[in-house]
């Protein structure tokens, strides 16, 4: 967490109002438990809503909670406590990771394993690589061979793949990967894991038998039963059998939804978006140049550079008019006309003028805002309920926002008292902290 300085700093220079925010991309607010990390000299420690250390400063590094435990650093060994401070994971691990499906990596002298959330060390750490479990099973790698393991250790699929990849990966692996002597397996989702055998790709299950023979230049991961698929340059979606459901007619198909898939028909830079529904029916027909995912019903769209938002039934809601939009958040969106930002409500209704130089969403009632370079907040009528004075703030989480004025960072409420602010000069100078 004290790496949230460094991290703002860059998002304020580089990527200004991007949505850069340390909180929302690292925890939700049901992990939330009310208290928030802050350095005391060179120490780390917890803070409550009104600034008080509940947790002392004690540690060389502290993370967010997140499912109840937080990481943190003692000397050069890691470990979790819980909101109490009480450690549940002695510091003793050269590397640890979030959980993920109950257990957590760990690395001890170069070999990784995993604990459980009490401490137990559940997998021995014997493998020269790991990654987290997903649908049960994890990825790691023994002498450059990659393989799985169930949660007591076992290895279920024994290491024999030359690579593990993402989604994102799988097209470059298609495409790549010609010698037949080399294959590369992906994480499992739903049961079944791809598979790139000699340029082609299939599925195994966790069994780690193929039941989805290699025959597709590119795979997604199954969502919702489907997989979308690419066959000779068209895009179309698969069942759990292998069986083609809707027919390779795209130019580029995403992954299934809330039981709806973007995807789009044309070459690159004159194609167009729609929606299909699992059976390959249109629910929005291509005439979009971009469409993003819903929030909170709507989906935002573009015609000819101007954004605007559709339904899931298809329905243009709010016709094309700014120059770029964002999601709605409590009910309201971000709009930019011209160089100005201002907010809609889901009638496509301007209820804040278009007035700053940068805004995000909503989040516990209030918006950050940015004028001359300062941030502050302001509330759904637009009012400033607290004035633009930051060079950096991060939007309200748990009743506190993060801020950065000068050389002095900390946590403000949500009527811009200081609840507890230190000086960057008392972090010490470590992991590229000023």
């Amino acid at each position: 967490m004290k790496r949230i300085w460094l991290f703002s700093l860059v998002c304020s220079l580089l990527l200004p109002f991007v949505g850069c925010n340390q909180h929302s991309s690292t925890s939700s607010s049901e992990d939330h438990v009310g208290l928030s990390p802050a350095v005391s000299g060179d120490k780390w420690g917890y803070i409550d809503k009104t600034g008080k250390f509940v947790i002392e400063p004690q540690f060389d590094d502290a993370w967010d909670f997140s499912q109840g435990l937080a990481k943190v650093e003692v000397g050069d060994k890691y470990g979790y406590i819980d909101k109490t401070g009480k450690f549940v994971v002695e510091p003793q691990f050269d590397g640890i990771e979030d959980f993920s499906e109950g257990l957590a990596i760990v690395q001890v002298n170069g070999r990784y394993g995993f604990i459980d959330k009490v401490g137990n060390l559940v997998v021995k750490p014997r493998f020269d690589q790991a990654w987290n479990f997903s649908d049960g099973l994890a990825a790691v790698a023994i002498d450059g061979k990659y393989g799985f393991i169930d949660k007591t250790g076992k290895l279920v699929i024994k290491p024999q793949f030359d690579g593990v990849f993402d989604d994102l990966d799988y097209m470059l692996v298609g495409d790549s990967t010609k010698n037949t002597n080399v294959r590369h397996v992906s994480f499992f989702k739903e049961g079944l894991a791809a598979v790139a055998i000699g340029g082609k790709l299939g599925c195994i299950d966790k069994n780690g038998e193929v039941v989805i023979k290699p025959q597709f230049d590119w795979i997604e991961g199954f969502f919702q039963g489907l997989a979308a698929v690419a066959i000779g340059g068209k895009y179309g979606y698969i069942d759990k059998t292998g069986k083609i459901v809707i027919e390779p007619q795209f130019d580029w198909a995403d992954d299934f939804s809330e039981g709806l898939a973007q995807v789009r028909i044309g070459k690159l830079g004159d194609d167009k978006c729609g929606i299909i529904d699992k059976t390959g029916k249109y629910v929005i027909q291509p005439q979009f140049d971009v469409i993003l995912h819903f929030f909170e019903g709507l989906a935002i769209v573009k015609i000819n550079g101007k954004s605007g938002y559709a339904n899931k039934a298809g329905e243009i809601v709010i016709k094309p008019q700014f120059d770029w939009a964002e999601e709605f958040l409590e009910g309201l969106a971000d709009v930019r006309i011209g160089d100005k930002w201002g907010y809609i409500n889901k009638a496509g209704k301007v209820v804040i003028k278009p007035q700053f130089d940068r805004a995000e969403g909503f989040s516990e009632g209030l918006a950050r805002v940015g004028n001359n370079d300062k941030y502050g907040f302001i509330d759904k009528t637009g009012k400033f309920v607290i004035e633009p004075q930051f060079d950096w703030a991060e939007s309200f989480w748990g009743g506190l926002a993060f801020v950065r004025i000068g050389e002095k960072s900390g946590y403000i409420d949500k009527t811009g008292k200081e609840i507890y602010m230190w000086e960057v000069k008392d972090m010490k100078s470590e992991g590229g902290i000023l």
